[in-house]
């Protein structure tokens, strides 16, 4: 926030009025927007001023294609921050790229102009209206010119016309001048006042210092959006930039890929913060504010990388262009997904027979996400094959986009069952060659003197996990990947025992066995939650995507340290296989919670439930919708369009910025000026 000296002497008048027994503010949380662009809660204007603020937004709209929305309260409530309050209100009502909310708290002498990241206009360029158009006028209590002027505002940023028409006389009076005159000059005597006043209770110890911070639940709030919100960006651009690969080959997408490894290894920054505030680990509140700060700037600073470069992305496919050969080739990858996908149900089928529901728990339900997807499929490619017909590129380009998401994503579920085959597989050997280790070890520790009886209680304990290991590999409910966990553990136990009877060529060779067992068993999990959280990303929240993120970072050191120090990758791998171990329980946990109370009954059931709520359900699952359509933006007809007001977005005549599967950032509402007047 920037505060000037009139808004300061504003906030203590209004301050002072109250204290004397005015009327108390009314504080106000975010408000639902009706058919209106003007909402007056506060009163302040009277019938024909909004009449004549709506004449002007409708102007706005009909002039640059941008919506503008003005809301007056006396006080901003939950959140009290303006910036969060604006943008909380914007979202909750849907409202898109090229749709946005001037707030204003009347008594509470706050306000903010929220746009979307993704919309026409920078933030930049919001900051500079905000503070040489709108805030002069909310300072002089002018609050129908606050609406002009941020119409005004608006329209020469977009470059749409000339801004309001003039409502007053064409020429200045000598009288308009004596006035502006004597303005200036109470304005000067009133700063000298106000800035002597500052320095008073600078020098005053507990004085105010500035405008209050953010509380540490908000910017903790604020920071785990960001991180989903990114997490998402990034996964639909990787897919995107896949797409984009395969039609035009790898040099057409040098800068793309560029871009999103840069803006990977932000958000790879901040999960690593993330889990630093998630561990066991103490943290100084100072610590807290830093890290949660630090986290939402590369959060914000990765989707605006990935933003620059969508429009040249877009412009890279032209899908509204090549929308007839796009369609053929997805129908084509559909049939042969529809093909697979029989394969993969048998396959499972196959492996339910000889291991345990707890070793398949990760892909028990992939082959009906797997038939969701290709149904809501199956939906876009009917909606853009109608568009097409009516020549209307543009819609068809959004349904093909989603269904390339939603075929992929079918893949992704089908192909994670033959991946998790294979490493069931691949724990049984590794297991089955611990087992024979681990007896040569019982015998070898048998033979070494034992005054004090450790020994005998090692050689117990490694005999218990035996048996139980044995247990896990034989018969029709094999846990071999558990199994595999628990005899490294005991391993580690009496290897310890015996390492003094061994030599240190031993000792390495040793090591370096065991460090590969570990890594195959890390690398296991760490694919499994990548795979299950990839395809139900639209119900998973931070938390089990930071411990996947670290997961798959101390996956990378350890194999890094693999040949060179094979005791400290072995450390990294059973970090690694811990972190994805509790990744795929929390994403489990969200997507449980998904199924039983949240968006899946709104589609009639649970994920789980095979057809049960159609592509739909699992479109919102896979945060194919979630991150287009319920983030605000709107298809003008056809495919999606009718999904936007079934969940609450609020009204307008833009045609939004619905754009499923597309290359960019999370198109976030950011934190950026505003202030008080």
């Amino acid at each position: 926030m920037r505060l000037r000296w009139a808004a300061a002497l504003a906030s203590a008048a209004v301050v002072a009025v109250t204290a004397i027994g005015g009327t108390a503010a009314l504080a106000t949380p975010p408000v639902s927007l009706g058919s209106n662009h003007i909402l007056d809660d506060s009163g302040v204007l009277s019938s024909s001023e909004e009449a004549e603020a709506e004449a002007r937004l409708e102007q706005l709209s009909s002039e640059t294609d941008v919506d503008l929305w003005v809301v007056y309260v006396d006080e901003f409530s939950d959140p009290s921050n303006s910036a969060d309050w604006a943008n909380q209100t914007a979202e909750d009502n849907g409202l898109g790229p090229t749709q946005y909310l001037l707030a204003v708290a009347t008594d509470g002498r706050q306000f903010y102009l929220s746009g979307d990241s993704a919309g026409p206009l920078t933030q930049d360029q919001l900051a500079t209206i905000e503070q040489q158009q709108i805030q002069p006028a909310l300072a002089q209590d002018d609050w129908l010119g606050a609406v002009d002027a941020a119409a005004d505002g608006l329209t020469d940023a977009v470059g749409g016309g000339s801004g309001a028409v003039d409502s007053g006389s064409s020429g200045g009076s000598w009288f308009t001048w004596l006035l502006v005159i004597v303005a200036v000059g109470v304005g000067i005597v009133l700063l000298v006042m106000f800035l002597r006043r500052r320095r008073t209770r600078a020098a005053v110890p507990g004085g105010p210092s500035g405008p209050p911070q953010p509380s540490i639940e908000d910017l903790e709030r604020r920071a785990s959006s960001l991180l989903v919100e990114t997490d998402d960006a990034l996964k639909t651009s990787s897919q995107e930039l896949g797409f984009a690969k395969a039609q035009f080959g790898d040099a057409a997408t040098t800068e793309f890929e560029a871009a999103l490894t840069t803006a990977q290894q932000s958000l790879d920054e901040a999960f690593g913060l993330k889990q630093r505030l998630d561990d066991a680990e103490p943290d100084s509140e100072a610590d807290v504010r830093a890290w949660n700060e630090r986290i939402i700037a590369l959060c914000e600073a990765a989707n605006a990388l990935l933003d620059e470069k969508a429009a040249a992305f877009d412009e890279l496919r032209k899908l509204e262009q090549n929308a007839p050969e796009a369609l053929a080739r997805l129908q084509d990858e559909r049939a042969k997904a529809a093909a697979a996908l029989d394969q993969a149900t048998a396959r499972l089928q196959e492996l339910q027979t000889a291991y345990a529901p707890e070793a398949l728990a990760t892909v028990a339900d992939n082959p009906a996400q797997a038939r969701q997807r290709l149904a809501f499929a199956d939906e876009q490619l009917a909606a853009a094959q109608t568009a097409i017909g009516a020549g209307h590129g543009g819609e068809a380009a959004v349904g093909i986009r989603a269904a390339e998401e939603s075929v992929g994503q079918a893949k992704l579920l089908e192909d994670a069952i033959e991946k998790l085959a294979t490493d069931l597989a691949a724990g049984e050997r590794n297991a089955a060659a611990l087992v024979t280790e681990l007896e040569s070890d019982i015998a070898a520790a048998s033979a070494l003197p034992d005054a004090d009886g450790r020994i005998a209680s090692v050689i117990a304990a490694t005999r218990q996990q035996l048996d139980a290991a044995r247990t896990q590999l034989t018969g029709p409910a094999r846990r071999p990947l558990a199994a595999l966990q628990s005899l490294e553990a005991a391993n580690a136990q009496i290897d310890s025992l015996l390492q003094g009877v061994r030599d240190a060529a031993a000792q390495a060779e040793r090591a370096r066995q065991m460090v590969g067992q570990v890594m195959m068993q890390a690398q296991a999990q760490v694919s499994a939650a990548e795979d299950y959280i990839m395809a139900r990303r639209g119900a998973v929240g931070a938390q089990a995507r930071t411990r996947l993120a670290e997961a798959g970072a101390s996956l990378a050191r350890a194999q890094a340290l693999q040949a060179s120090d094979p005791q400290q990758a072995m450390q990294q791998a059973q970090r690694a296989d811990q972190l994805a171990g509790q990744a795929i329980q929390l994403a489990q946990d969200d997507v449980g919670a998904f199924d039983g109370g949240g968006m899946g009954g709104m589609f009639g059931g649970g994920s789980q439930g095979g057809q049960s709520g159609g592509g739909m359900l699992g479109a919102v699952l896979g945060g194919i919708v979630l991150n287009s359509v319920l983030s605000g933006g709107r298809s003008s007809g056809g495919g999606l369009g009718g999904l936007g007001g079934m969940l609450g977005g609020g009204g307008g005549r833009s045609s939004g910025g619905m754009r499923p599967g597309s290359f960019g950032g999370g198109g976030t509402r950011a934190r950026r000026g505003g202030g008080r007047f």
